[in-house]
């Protein structure tokens, strides 16, 4: 297996990049922003389509693209995106399914390169790249150390396992050692463990119900979320990116603007 020295785009004599520290310490969004079951709820609706990501970038500094974990978007698409933000935002973006599910990190250079020369396409507005691990794939530290070593150190990664005898500790081992972050996140009921292996923290909440990306949290979910993101953000030992995914009946939008209220960010504009 190639290392990143080989399959990254930089080099040795290329700037490094911009310091955490100077990053917004916490930004929380949602998991994709293009639903039509939204307008009338959160988008006014006549708002055209191609506006929607502009509207919802007023309220919101970040957003995970989910859908270049089916396809990958174009340059094209990547820099109209890009154009719809201000220079604070960030994007979020979700690996390949190919990577991930098919290949299952394993002999996945052509892909991951793929993915990584979409992901250069977004510039300064790049936020962390996640990669989902599916389901039923039993834990393989030795794969995953392998594609931990391949990975360029220029970007922030983080990684979620859905199964979860992924959730041990020579798994956060492994990750505290290369820096990328242990996604924390609750779905269908069950929550991940609560584990730190990186400065960079990130949290996907796929709603409370028990059918997945449903229901919305309550008040008291959301005053136990914005107390445990005080204290990671506090000294700015932390930075925090979350995201809610419960898209059905607009809740995700909803949560995550009361969530920001909680915690006194203002819009983004």
């Amino acid at each position: 297996m190639r290392r990143f020295l080989e399959i990254g785009k930089k080099t040795d004599g290329d700037p490094a990049p911009e310091a955490p520290e100077h990053r917004n310490a916490l930004r929380i969004g949602t998991s994709g922003w293009h639903y039509p079951h939204w307008c009338g709820r959160y988008y006014p609706q006549d708002l055209p389509a191609a506006k929607w990501l502009a509207w919802y970038a007023r309220d919101f500094d970040c957003v995970e693209v989910n859908n270049s974990f089916y396809r990958l978007p174009s340059p094209e698409t990547v820099r109209r995106w890009c154009a719809q933000v201000p220079e604070n935002f960030r994007f979020a973006v979700k690996a390949s399914r190919l990577i991930t599910h098919l290949k299952k990190l394993k002999q996945c250079e052509a892909a991951l390169q793929a993915f990584l020369d979409m992901a250069d396409a977004f510039g300064p507005r790049l936020g962390p790249i996640l990669f989902q691990l599916p389901p039923r794939w039993r834990v393989n530290p030795r794969r995953l150390a392998e594609f931990l070593a391949l990975l360029p150190p220029w970007y922030e990664y983080a990684f979620e396992f859905r199964d979860p005898s992924w959730h041990c500790q020579e798994i956060y081992q492994l990750l505290e050692r290369y820096q990328a972050a242990f996604c924390l996140f609750d779905l269908a009921g069950r929550q991940s463990p609560v584990v730190v292996t990186a400065r960079l923290i990130y949290v996907r909440l796929h709603g409370p119900a028990r059918q997945a990306y449903h229901g919305c949290y309550t008040e008291a979910h959301l005053d136990v979320w914005a107390g445990q993101v005080r204290r990671w953000v506090h000294g700015k030992r932390h930075e925090v990116c979350l995201f809610f995914d419960n898209d059905a009946c607009s809740c995700a939008v909803e949560n995550a603007l009361a969530l920001k209220r909680k915690l006194g960010l203002n819009s983004n504009v």
